[in-house]
């Protein structure tokens, strides 16, 4: 128990100094204006939920305009997930496609994975931003697969745009205490993403379902009746 609290410390010290680090960077990213605003949403670790509102703030003292910090944040928003893009993409593949096989992982199983991500990688893109932890984290399976790159650009910006307003407009609204924004707009987020991929899991099986009966041969169906 006493190992479990000490490692609990240890990893808030590490947010801790990871959110003084980026303060200590804000000014010079606030004196490369908008750029420097779309510069640090490219940097994967540093955390959205830290910038955005900073960001927010900034409006609220009258220093940029709320859509030029939402547009920003957006377009970084989206180059930012391109680098864990291209990890999983060029790093990730390859060393699956020749290693898997010593993690149980079959050739078959990328095909599928590839022709699901075909189908649905649009879905799995943009519901992933929705949800705290797996946001970062869910563009690199979207490179494993290798995922249209312009559909992945396109859908994560779709998914990004209303995240970073939601963001920047609270840490507006509450002006100095825009520090509050991330613990407050999470909890709301995470609900939204699960239920999200509930209703995508529920449309896959009626899509299933649907198929079987479709393909079903005409005497089973007057079987059932």
């Amino acid at each position: 128990m006493r190992s479990l609290e000490l490692e609990i410390i240890n990893r808030l010290k590490v947010v801790i100094d990871i959110e003084e680090l980026i303060l200590s960077m804000a000014e010079a990213f606030k004196s490369l204006s908008y750029f420097g605003i779309f510069l640090a949403l490219c940097i994967e670790f540093v955390p959205a939920e830290i910038v955005l509102p900073l960001a927010g703030y900034w409006v609220y003292q009258g220093d940029m305009s709320m859509w030029g910090v939402v547009l920003a944040g957006s377009l970084g928003g989206v180059v930012g997930p391109l680098t864990l893009y291209w990890l999983g993409r060029y790093g990730g593949r390859p060393f699956l496609e020749r290693y898997g096989k010593y993690f149980f992982i079959k050739p078959e199983a990328l095909v599928k994975a590839d022709r699901f991500f075909e189908k649905h990688g649009g879905f799995v893109a943009f519901s992933g931003r929705f949800i705290p932890g797996i946001r970062t984290l869910i563009s690199i399976p979207c490179g494993l697969a290798k995922m249209n790159v312009w559909a992945f650009c396109i859908y994560t910006f779709f998914a990004i745009t209303p995240i970073t307003f939601v963001y920047v407009y609270l840490g507006f609204y509450l002006g100095e205490n825009w520090k509050n924004v991330g613990s407050l707009l999470d909890g709301y987020l995470l609900p939204i993403g699960i239920a999200i991929v509930v209703l995508f899991i529920l449309y896959l099986f009626w899509k299933n379902r649907r198929n079987k009966i479709k393909a079903a041969p005409p005497f089973l169906d007057k079987n059932r009746d």
